[in-house]
């Protein structure tokens, strides 16, 4: 009975404090109109109402975020609502910062101009772009935001940032690898050491993002030598005792090693050999497992398949483990498919490309059949540009068709380069270069330069431009304007000085995938002067030519490896009235091949050229061919061939060549994000003779010489943030008695 009155006596409380709102009285409101504050509150007149539902009329109008101070209470019937506006933000700035981009911390920033200030919202902002601060290694970063006041009831909102020294790591650590030793591991993984050399990369500040990527790339390892059980167990990063470092320490599992046991391959088309599907396995029995391989052959399968016409095809690997024996029995299972096409393409994350400039660069349209190694292809042409920082592209079927949507995800990267550079190298001295390049122009994919240099032995000012797509076509056109001044009488065996202009049209198209040709037309005025001839001399080039290139490379971006060909055939005519006459015909070529995970590279060349004159016409030697330098390792500038027996110091140049090299490409000591590699090579060539007319001199043999010339060595190239470094040392293997030799040669250029 006494629990039932109880009941009762709260009822009958809460009935005697409960009122009917016979009016609702607003007050302290400037901007927000008092009908607007009454629906923020969910109040209205005839609603009975007690204490509780005070309280909760006070919580909406505090939450909803326009007012910093609310009072709310009845008097009598009447409902009193009292409040302070908050102020209105003017503007939000960030100072401070230079680790962390500004354009990157608005990001996260969501109290915006024009909205009520909430003390909340900025807590939160705080956190947010502490994040972002602390994932780069920057722990002891501190925001302080600050408000403040404006007349009207505004406010400016400064975050100001003291940003920390970045938390380097001091030591990586392994525990529960045997198979491989720590000092291995760490050159898998992206995080490195702090060392003070390393001021140019960031690897060596802790971020805890990266450690979870090292973890990925700790699994590939592992899995690509034969560990197919491999876990990380556990990854950390701990402070040092001073506070000052981390110590991250990764504690693996590696589990047994597993061998290739069987190879199969379920084959169901009758008229595709099994042979020669198995020709294209890139693994065998009793070989490693490495995923990196079966992932290898699956494409190759995939291709060997498709030539015989069944594109549409699914490689499945089955693998069988057998942990007795520790091998991986693999069936691939080829399975044919249905006819499956593109419904739709769709390009995202384009702020400034044009999707006509990404349309005109894929090989696919809608309604095209699939095919995931066009699609492929059309990511290598689009990473190729250099418009963007990464390429993905996702298929995702529709359900109960036969149909997919594409979607190409890029992530634009900046394409225009302001740029100054110095440098040296034997061919130009010392060098001074400056310009502007946009590669990607108003987005429309259009290339234009203005670029000019000073150097020791040459100068050169350029203007360029190029439209890719004109008319919408498949048809690249464009025009330059160049004027070059070679001060070439006293490096190496040249002994001529040459001022030329040059203006210039061109026009080129694709023939096939891997082709295109184009039609160049041009003039040039020059002036010449060759100490073997004495005084300056005028001349004017008029040249027709056409060039065919054919390009077809599978190009690791990382490790700017590539396995394919490059090659080029040139034929161009010089005459329409002008001062020369003569035919040029050139042709090259450069194949290359990538191994041991992408990091070796062997690559191989051959340059022809040939002029041949028309009629009686005399070709200077201005415009003959020349070797040796960077085209002849081991050998001076001109400093191999024909020799005026007065001059000697000076080639005659020739009037064909042949030379080559063949270059190994490897990983040194050095990590990989320093890209740097050495190399060795050999180089040859045979340089032609000069016209007839330079038999002889003042009426003694000039000294004629077409023999081949030989030469090795071994070098560094290092691109550095600043510019490519290129250092070689060469040794002539078989020269001439008039020959020149440099055995060092160096090359620099830097831009920022």
């Amino acid at each position: 009975m006494k629990k039932l009155f109880l009941i009762i006596a709260v009822l009958f409380s809460g009935i005697a404090n409960a009122a009917v709102v016979s009016r609702v009285d607003v007050s302290g409101n400037k901007r927000m109109d008092a009908e607007s504050v009454r629906i923020l509150a969910n109040v209205k007149v005839g609603d009975n109402i007690n204490d509780e539902h005070v309280n909760k009329i006070a919580k909406n109008l505090q939450e909803s975020g326009y007012f910093s101070k609310v009072s709310v209470q009845m008097s009598g019937n009447i409902l009193k609502i009292n409040i302070t506006e908050a102020p209105i933000v003017n503007m939000v700035t960030v100072e401070g910062n230079d680790e962390v981009s500004t354009d990157d911390l608005k990001k996260e920033i969501k109290l915006a101009e024009r909205s009520a200030f909430d003390e909340s919202v900025v807590g939160a902002d705080v956190g947010r772009m502490l994040t972002i601060y602390q994932r780069k290694g920057f722990f002891g970063t501190k925001i302080t935001p600050k408000k403040i006041v404006l007349d009207d009831n505004r406010v400016n909102v400064v975050y100001e940032i003291k940003e920390g020294h970045p938390t380097y790591i001091d030591s990586i650590s392994f525990s529960g690898n045997k198979k491989f030793s720590d000092r291995t591991l760490r050159g898998e993984i992206l995080s490195r050491e702090h060392k003070w050399w390393r001021f140019l990369t960031q690897f060596d500040v802790y971020d805890e993002d990266r450690i979870m990527y090292d973890q990925q790339l700790l699994r590939q390892f592992y899995m690509r030598n034969g560990y197919v059980d491999f876990m990380v167990k556990n990854a950390k990063g701990t402070f040092t005792p001073d506070r000052e470092y981390y110590s991250v320490e990764f504690t693996v599992d590696e589990g047994a090693k597993y061998k290739i046991g069987t190879v199969n391959i379920d084959n169901p088309f009758d008229d595709v050999p099994t042979s020669e599907l198995r020709k294209v396995l890139k693994i065998s029995d009793g070989d490693t497992y490495n995923v990196d391989e079966v992932e290898s052959t699956i494409s190759e399968l995939r291709g060997a398949v498709a030539d015989h016409g069944y594109a549409f095809i699914n490689v499945e690997p089955i693998p069988t483990k057998n942990d007795d024996t520790h091998t991986i029995d693999l069936n691939f299972k080829i399975q044919k498919t249905n006819r499956i096409y593109l419904n739709s393409i769709n390009i995202l994350g384009n702020v400034r490309t044009f999707d006509s400039v990404v349309n005109q660069l894929i090989p696919m349209r809608a309604g095209d059949p699939f095919s995931l190694q066009t699609i492929e292809q059309g990511r290598q042409r689009l990473m190729r540009t250099r418009y963007f920082k990464d390429v993905q592209m996702v298929p995702s079927r529709i359900a109960d068709a036969n149909m997919m949507n594409l979607d190409i995800k890029v992530e634009e990267q900046p394409t225009g380069e302001l740029s100054g550079g110095f440098g040296w190298s034997n061919i130009n001295g010392f060098m001074l270069d400056a310009g502007i390049t946009e590669n990607n122009f108003m987005g429309r994919g259009q290339t234009v330069q203005l670029r000019g240099s000073i150097a020791q032995y040459q100068r050169q000012a350029l203007f360029s431009f190029t439209e890719p797509f004109l008319f919408g076509r498949a048809l690249s056109a464009g025009f330059d304007v160049s004027y070059t001044m070679y001060k070439y009488k006293h490096l190496g065996g040249f002994g001529y000085d040459r001022d030329s202009l040059t203006v210039s049209g061109r026009l080129g198209w694709q023939l096939t995938d891997h082709w295109n040709q184009t039609l160049r037309l041009s003039a040039s005025f020059d002036q010449n002067y060759d100490l073997q001839v004495g005084g300056w001399q005028k001349a004017r080039l008029y040249t027709l030519g056409t060039y065919l290139k054919y390009y077809n490379l599978d190009t690791n971006f990382e490790q700017n490896t590539h396995t394919g060909l490059v090659g080029n055939i040139g034929l161009a005519y010089t005459g329409f009235g002008g001062t020369q006459t003569f035919m040029r015909y050139s042709a090259d070529a450069t194949a290359m091949v990538k191994f041991l995970d992408d990091r070796w590279q062997l690559k191989t060349s051959l340059d022809l050229g040939w002029i041949q004159t028309i009629g009686d016409d005399y070709v200077p030697r201005v415009y003959r061919y020349f070797l040796g330098g960077e085209s002849l390792r081991g050998f001076d500038i001109a400093g191999v061939g024909s020799r005026n027996w007065a001059y000697q110091s000076y080639s005659l140049g020739g009037m064909w060549k042949v030379n080559g090299s063949t270059q190994l490409n490897f990983p040194i000591f050095i990590p990989d994000e320093y890209q740097v590699k050495g190399f060795i090579f050999t180089d040859y060539g045979i340089l032609g003779k000069p016209p007839a007319r330079e038999n002889t001199y003042n009426g003694q043999p000039n000294i004629i010489d077409q023999g081949i010339r030989t030469s090795a060595g071994f070098g560094i190239y290092w691109n550095t943030p600043m510019g490519p470094m290129n250092f070689s040392w060469g040794w002539p293997l078989k020269m001439g008695k008039h020959d020149r030799e440099r055995r060092f040669l160096l090359s620099f250029e830097t831009q920022f």
